[in-house]
């Protein structure tokens, strides 16, 4: 999301999009308590919040139950790690948490059914569970393959985010709309009022710092990886 908008108004979809974000991490920093790593938990939830909902929504659940579902998978998270029950020689963080958030997944499922057979509404059992356990597939873990593709895209929007507090809001914007959206550099020039070289010199600068951003990011997945 930029922070100096094109002159376009923000999708209804980004707007609950931006709304459930800021409320699930209000009430999740509430609910952390007095821990010390709170400030520490906050970018965690920055980080993964997007690539959690998401997968979340791919695998049935509404948008108000994936919000439900990110801040109870986080949370699990948290209180896990501060009992350090994560164990490297298990596996990678990374499938650590693909598994903690299928377990809040099917927990939302569970309380979907819970509370319609509570409201005395037919209930359909292919909705009691999510599409990930309920749909065969004879080419693997669906939920592996579409958190894999989940995390790639995280791994792009975390870079982004963190480029985003070292380059000025007009020179991320100009980045965004030509190099993320693929604005000709023509349209970027008339819509943001700014030079052809402007354009040209943002790219350059913002890209080598996404780049680099990026490269961390990946650095850090796989040190993961070889731990497991």
């Amino acid at each position: 999301m930029l922070d100096e908008p094109a002159k376009t108004e923000q999708p209804e979809e980004d707007q609950v999009m931006a709304s459930g974000y800021a409320a699930t991490r209000k009430s999740l920093i509430a609910r952390l308590g007095d821990w010390e790593d709170q400030k520490t938990w906050d970018e965690f939830y920055r980080t993964y919040w997007k690539l959690i909902y998401a997968v979340g929504l791919k695998s049935g659940l509404r948008s108000d139950e994936a919000f439900d579902m990110v801040q109870e998978t986080i949370l699990s998270v948290a209180k896990q790690s501060k009992k350090n029950l994560y164990d490297p020689k298990q596996g990678s963080y990374k499938v650590w948490l693909m598994n903690m958030t299928r377990w809040r997944i099917n927990d939302q499922f569970r309380k979907r059914k819970k509370d319609t057979s509570a409201n005395n509404f037919e209930f359909e059992d292919d909705r009691s569970t999510a599409k990930i356990d309920r749909v065969g597939d004879p080419k693997g873990d669906l939920m592996e393959r579409m958190w894999d593709s989940e995390w790639k895209k995280n791994l792009m929007d975390a870079a982004l985010e963190r480029v985003k507090s070292q380059v000025s809001p007009k020179q991320f914007q100009i980045f965004h709309c030509y190099v993320i959206q693929e604005w000709e550099a023509k349209k970027v020039q008339q819509e943001l009022d700014v030079s052809i070289a402007q354009v040209y010199l943002s790219k350059h600068r913002v890209g080598s710092i996404f780049k680099r951003e990026l490269k961390i990011l990946e650095e850090h997945e796989r040190e993961d990886t070889k731990r497991s």
